[in-house]
């Protein structure tokens, strides 16, 4: 789950990590109160607030030459202009797609004089079943493309969460960033309560991009964060901050259905039980010259009306021209992915090629269910053979549209 900066902003105060002053906006109107409250500014920043990094180097469909999502204002006036600007349009940057997000909601921040620029974040790192920090001097800059450029100038540390952060840790990230004397104490108590939230908030990733050295002391200038869905449950403050607006509506229907969902550029749906299988389906898709259109996991336990559900999701996206289900019946029933095909098709009157592979429990039942249906199904008998179908059934309605 992903929170808005401000959000993040909130949680790393709590914790101890400075940050400038800032006040979020729902509105024009509030977002020139907010400069208001800040007699003493010379500065503002306006930012806009999506699920999306590179928001300044972005652009807004209403005005693609225009300024990005990052501005800077001088007056209470200028902050009313650029929030007019932002608020309601879409803005579109390297990670929205050229669909973009729309602004609904603004950070109105107070300037800072900045000395130095960093980049700072802290992930799990699955390989080593550790807490792994990584910082830089190329503070502003996509990680990416730092790591692809310029390897040597990331530091990493890990921490063993069975031991938890130390003293040296820190200090190993502050001198690898060229810090000194009273900067390197600042830093210390910046990477420590960075690792506090991280483990506190049970978090996927924490990222500070840029981390800024302003006099003597460090600061968060920027803030992203995730969190595990898995552990949600015990952090109800976590839930409260989710933004539901900024979620892919398929992508919340499943959520809300306990399936895995995950959209992508394709135009072959694809629904499987089992992470590893549904990787597996797209990737020979791929190989039998087809675009997956989704990642789709019903999981092990699913029902009739969870598999109906799906299905509906899948069809929901209007680039899907095919439709392959793949499903192996260990602990699910062959049976019941059948009535759940089914169901769904009748139900959204079924228009594009559908191929569908069974096997395991109850298999020789689910495939009479389909045969009797009177759906055009079309069945396969293996993996191979039902990416070669529905590949070529893609193509073949395509063509005849």
């Amino acid at each position: 789950m992903n929170i808005h900066e401000y959000q993040a902003k909130d949680l790393l105060e709590k914790y101890g990590v400075t940050v400038p002053k800032g006040i979020p906006a729902m509105s024009v109107d509030e977002a020139v109160k907010a400069a208001e409250s800040m007699p003493d500014s010379n500065l503002y920043v306006i930012k806009a607030q999506i699920h999306a990094g590179g928001r300044g180097a972005g652009h807004f469909t209403n005005d693609p030459d225009g300024k990005g999502g990052v501005r800077l204002c001088k007056t209470v006036d200028e902050v009313r202009i650029a929030a007019e600007a932002m608020m309601g349009n879409v803005l579109v940057t390297k990670q929205t797609g050229p669909e973009g997000k729309e602004v609904q909601r603004l950070y109105v921040t107070d300037g800072v004089d900045i000395e130095k620029e960093y980049y700072c974040s802290v992930v799990l790192d699955r390989a080593s079943k550790r807490v792994a920090f990584m910082v830089s001097t190329e503070g502003g800059m996509d990680i990416e493309e730092v790591a692809e450029n310029s390897p040597e100038k990331i530091i990493k540390v890990s921490v063993d969460p069975a031991s938890g952060i130390s003293g040296f840790h820190c200090r190993k990230l502050a001198f690898g960033l060229g810090l000194k004397g009273v900067q390197v104490k600042s830093a210390v108590k910046f990477f420590s309560n960075l690792y506090a939230i991280f483990m506190d908030l049970d978090a996927d990733s924490v990222e500070i991009n840029p981390m800024i050295l302003a006099g003597d002391e460090v600061m968060a200038l920027d803030a992203k964060m995730s969190f595990d869905a898995n552990a949600l449950y015990r952090h109800p403050e976590i839930v409260a901050l989710r933004d539901e607006t900024e979620e892919d509506a398929n992508e919340k229907l499943a959520s809300d259905h306990e399936l895995s969902y995950v959209r992508l550029d394709g135009n072959i749906g694809c629904m499987v039980n089992g992470a590893g299988l549904a990787m597996s389906t797209m990737d020979i898709i791929k190989l039998k010259g087809g675009e997956p259109a989704n990642f789709l996991d019903v999981g092990g336990g699913a029902t009739a009306e969870r598999v109906t559900v799906a299905f509906k999701i899948i069809l929901s996206d209007p680039n899907v021209k095919g439709i392959l289900v793949n499903i192996f019946g260990g602990i699910m029933k062959c049976d019941v992915i059948a009535e759940g095909v089914i169901a769904a098709a009748k139900e959204v009157n079924l228009s594009v090629p559908l191929v569908v592979r069974l096997e395991g429990t109850n298999v020789k039942k689910g495939k009479e269910l389909m045969a009797n249906s009177g759906l055009p199904i079309i069945s396969a008998d293996d993996l191979d053979d039902a990416a070669q179908k529905v590949v070529e059934a893609t193509q073949k309605a395509q063509e005849a549209a």
